[in-house]
């Protein structure tokens, strides 16, 4: 079984590299952007089939090392 995680800053959470990010775009010419958030992916591959154990372990992946939940947030998609 697969499974992303995406993790993001919370709403209202500076974020200096995504306004780095978004600067080098301006300067770069790249024209209609008007925010940049910058974020993290993880891809997992889990051994079995029990999906609600699956996003069980994830979760605790997740809450434990993966996210920082003070600051952010994470999505979990089984692929």
């Amino acid at each position: 079984m697969k499974a992303r995680v995406t993790v993001t800053l919370k709403t209202g959470v500076l974020d200096p590299q995504g306004k780095a990010i978004e600067g080098a775009l301006k300067s770069l010419g790249v024209d209609g952007i008007d925010s940049v958030r910058q974020g993290k992916v993880f891809d997992l591959e889990l051994g079995g089939a029990d999906k609600a154990a699956a996003e069980a372990a994830i979760k605790a992946a997740c809450d434990k090392l993966l996210a920082n939940t003070v600051v952010e947030n994470y999505r979990i998609e089984i692929l």
